[in-house]
C-alpha cells in the first residue's frame, strides 16, 4: 500500500474564484451569503430569498463555447480541476494510470429543468440534443476526464451531502492501492434554482434569515434556524507520495485514512446517538494508525440545522470523549453556506490548508454558542501544532457518512 498526498488544490466558491482567494476570505470572515436578485424569487413568491451563489461566475472563468455544452454544475468542476491541475505542476502522467472521482449531490438540476420548460412552452424539437449528457449526474466527472484524458476510470459518487467526501475518499484508495498513479478528486454543485429552494424550504431545511443574509448560516449558535444553500466546486490531486518526491512536487498534506459508512436510520435525519458517524471517524482514523488523542483540529459538517448539529457533536463525543475539549473545531458552512455534494470537497481543501499553514480557520456568526454543544469552536483563526491529524465530516441525506483523516 502506497502513501497518498495532495499536491495540488482548486476551488471555485461563494467567497473566492480560487482556492487561494476563498482560503484568505475565510480566514478574513467574510461571508459568501447574499440576497439572491433573480426575477424567479419574486415570480415564485419563494419563502426562502438568500444563497450563497459563487463569487467568480463561471461564464467569466470559461470561454463560451464551453460553457455552452456544460451544465453549471460541470462547469465549476471543469473550472475548479484546472486550477488543481496546474497547481500540481501539469503533471505527466500515463493516462491509463489516471483516474477521476468527481461527486455532485442533484447534479445537473438547472439543464434537466431548462429543458422541460422547453419542452412545455415551445415542443420537442427545441429541446437540445445534449440535454441528456447535460444534465447526468456523472457530468462533472465527465468533463473533467475527457479535459485531462484520463482513461483508468471515471467515477461519479452521488451520495448527498457525503459525496465529495465520498468521492475523495475512493480516490484516495485508488491511488494507495496502486490501481493508478494519480486521481483528480473532488465534488461540484449548481442547485440554486427555484425548485430545489422551495423543496429544502417545504422541509424547513432552510435558513429563513432573509433580512439578514450574511449573519444566516449559524452553525452551533443557538438561534440557528437551518442551513443556507450554496454552489461551487473544488478538487485535489492526489497521487502516490514516492512519484510527488521524485518530480519536485509541492506537498499540501498527506492523506491517511478515509471511511464511509451509514445510519439505515432515516431518510433526511441524521441517527440523534451517531452510531454511523463516529463508526466514520473511528474508521478513518484505524486506516491512518492513529488515536482519537492524535487529532487536533475538526472541520465539521456543521450545516447550521438545529437537529444535524446536536447529532455531530454526539459522535464526536463517542470518539474523542475527555479529549474533545482539545480538538479546535472550524464550522466553515458559517461562511460558504452548504454546498450540498460539493461540501465535502471545498472543506476537504480549507483543512488541507489548515494543516498546511498551521491555522484553523474562525467561525462566523457565533454569538450565542449552544449550550448542548459545548466544542472549542474559535470565532477568529486559531494556531495548529505541526504533525497532528486533522478530520474532516460530511454527512449526508439516507444516512450516509463520509470521513477523510489528513496529515
Amino acid at each position: 500500500m502506497r502513501r497518498v498526498v495532495v499536491t495540488g488544490i482548486g476551488a471555485t466558491t461563494p467567497v473566492g474564484g480560487t482556492a487561494q482567494q476563498s482560503w484568505e476570505n475565510l480566514l478574513a470572515g467574510k461571508s459568501g451569503v447574499n440576497s439572491l436578485g433573480q426575477e424567479w424569487v419574486e415570480q415564485y413568491q419563494l419563502p426562502v430569498t438568500i444563497a450563497g451563489e459563487a463569487m467568480q461566475p463561471a461564464s467569466e472563468v470559461l470561454a463560451p463555447h464551453e460553457a455552452k455544452r456544460l451544465d453549471p454544475s460541470s462547469q465549476f468542476a471543469l473550472i475548479s480541476a484546472r486550477e488543481a491541475f496546474a497547481d500540481a505542476g501539469s503533471p505527466e502522467v500515463d493516462p491509463v494510470r489516471m483516474s477521476v472521482d468527481f461527486a455532485t449531490g442533484i447534479g445537473g438540476v438547472w439543464t434537466l429543468l431548462d429543458a422541460f420548460d422547453t419542452l412545455k412552452e415551445r415542443g420537442p424539437r427545441r429541446v437540445m440534443p445534449m440535454t441528456v449528457p447535460m444534465l447526468m449526474p456523472n457530468g462533472p466527472a465527465a468533463a473533467v476526464g475527457m479535459h485531462f484524458g484520463a482513461k483508468a476510470g471515471v467515477h461519479t459518487a452521488v451520495s448527498a451531502c457525503a459525496s465529495g467526501n465520498e468521492s475523495i475518499a475512493n480516490a484516495f484508495h485508488r491511488v494507495k492501492s496502486g490501481s493508478v498513479d494519480l486521481a483528480i478528486a473532488g465534488g461540484a454543485e449548481a442547485a440554486i434554482h427555484p425548485l430545489p429552494i422551495a423543496s429544502f424550504a417545504a422541509m424547513q431545511a432552510l435558513s429563513k434569515r432573509n433580512d439578514d443574509p450574511t449573519r444566516a448560516s449559524r452553525p452551533y449558535d443557538v438561534d440557528r434556524d437551518g442551513f443556507v444553500m450554496g454552489e461551487g466546486a473544488a478538487a485535489l490531486i492526489l497521487e502516490d507520495y514516492d512519484s510527488a518526491v521524485a518530480r519536485g512536487a509541492t506537498i499540501y498534506a498527506e492523506i491517511v485514512g478515509a471511511a464511509i459508512t451509514s445510519d439505515s436510520y432515516h431518510i433526511t435525519a441524521p441517527d440523534p446517538e451517531g452510531e454511523g458517524a463516529s463508526r466514520a471517524m473511528l474508521a478513518a482514523l484505524a486506516e491512518a494508525e492513529a488515536s482519537p488523542s492524535d487529532v487536533q483540529h475538526v472541520n465539521a459538517h456543521a450545516t447550521s440545522t438545529p437537529v444535524g448539529d446536536i447529532a455531530e457533536f454526539t459522535a464526536l463525543k463517542k470518539v474523542f470523549g475527555k479529549n474533545i475539549d482539545d480538538l479546535v473545531v472550524s464550522a466553515t458552512k458559517a461562511s460558504t453556506g452548504h454546498l450540498l455534494g460539493g461540501a465535502g470537497a471545498i472543506e476537504a481543501v480549507f483543512t488541507i490548508m489548515a494543516l498546511s499553514t498551521q491555522t484553523a480557520p474562525g467561525t462566523i456568526n457565533l454569538d450565542n454558542q449552544d449550550p448542548e454543544i459545548p466544542l472549542n469552536v474559535p470565532k477568529t483563526s486559531a494556531s495548529l501544532e505541526a504533525g497532528k491529524i486533522a478530520i474532516s465530516n460530511s454527512f449526508g441525506f439516507g444516512g450516509h457518512n463520509a470521513v477523510l483523516a489528513f496529515r
